[in-house]
């Protein structure tokens, strides 16, 4: 096995400078209908793909997170700009989040945020948010190669070829432990939000 790990890496950190975030001014400003908003993410997020044939979102995903309460309904079978955003949001979160955890970050967003003339608007918040993760890109670039010296001293008496496998499983598994830890930190600091009351849910569903 021949692995050339510092290629590996220096390819993954380039790849991190063209990750991107999808603006707000670049989300129509008119309601779509669901193929459209099918078509709308996979062309804006289609570098985030792992495989070609990987799915960003489908109607299945959307209808269920709309049934799991993720999502506001439609109105009138269209997606407005909020809605999209909070598709964004859901797009990132469900990768290291339960279905359950995502609606106790989300429902205190779209009871206050949601279609309403709130001084915070949700495409400020979220520009807010994404910007903010966007400038802890040069940290999280010096933190992976930081690990990476680290895993190229583990293993130093095993055979070349051994090394080159082990290194890179070392590599692998301190970042492992850093994503378990913090997502571990982001669970804990969701169990602090108030649990959405399923009589409000019901009381909102009669209103609209």
């Amino acid at each position: 096995m021949t692995i050339d790990s510092q290629n590996l890496l220096e390819s993954i950190l380039e790849s991190l400078d063209r990750i991107d975030y999808i603006h707000p001014e670049d989300i129509p400003g008119i309601d779509l209908y669901m193929d459209q908003v099918t078509t709308f993410m996979d062309s804006q997020l289609k570098s985030s793909k792992r495989y070609e044939d990987d799915k960003i979102l489908t109607k299945t995903m959307i209808n269920n997170y709309a049934k799991n309460r993720l999502l506001p309904p439609p109105e009138k079978k269209k997606y407005s700009k909020e809605h999209m955003l909070l598709l964004i949001f859901i797009y990132y979160f469900k990768n290291i989040l339960s279905i359950s955890d995502i609606q106790n970050l989300l429902t205190p967003l779209t009871d206050k945020y949601f279609h309403t003339d709130h001084a915070f608007q949700l495409d400020r918040i979220y520009d807010e948010v994404f910007c903010l993760e966007k400038e802890q890109l040069e940290d999280l670039k010096k933190d992976l190669v930081q690990k990476y010296q680290v895993s190229e001293q583990t293993f130093p008496d095993a055979s070349d070829e051994d090394k080159q496998f082990l290194q890179l499983f070392s590599f692998i598994c301190l970042l492992s432990f850093d994503v378990y830890m913090k997502k571990a930190v982001i669970e804990r600091l969701v169990d602090q939000l108030p649990k959405p009351d399923p009589k409000h849910d019901k009381k909102k569903k009669e209103t609209t």
